[in-house]
């Protein structure tokens, strides 16, 4: 059977107004943050301008069991290191 995805794909039954969705409110159970807001740091600080604020990072230099994949240069632990080429070792994630 064909399916045409360009079709509308609500019912009748199915359909509910912007109107009764905000009057029901948000789903019981949930934490009232979307997931894609947790990634979203303006919503915490409210879109104040933070450019005149210093931060302090401590940057740790490599770990004697770390090493760094010469594919997608990220640090990662000895025990994901797939195989060496010449340049260096490749995660086992990027050997794939």
């Amino acid at each position: 059977m064909a399916t045409d995805y360009d079709a509308p794909r609500k019912s009748e039954e199915d359909a509910e107004s912007i109107e009764a969705l905000k009057e029901r409110g948000p789903a019981k159970g949930g934490s009232g943050l979307d997931s894609e807001d947790a990634d979203n740091p303006s919503m915490f600080i409210g879109g104040s301008d933070l450019s005149d604020v210093e931060l302090d990072v401590v940057v740790l230099p490599q770990q004697d069991d770390e090493f760094t994949c010469v594919s997608c240069f990220l640090v990662r632990h000895r025990s994901q290191i797939d195989h060496e080429t010449d340049l260096g070792p490749v995660c086992a994630e990027c050997s794939h």
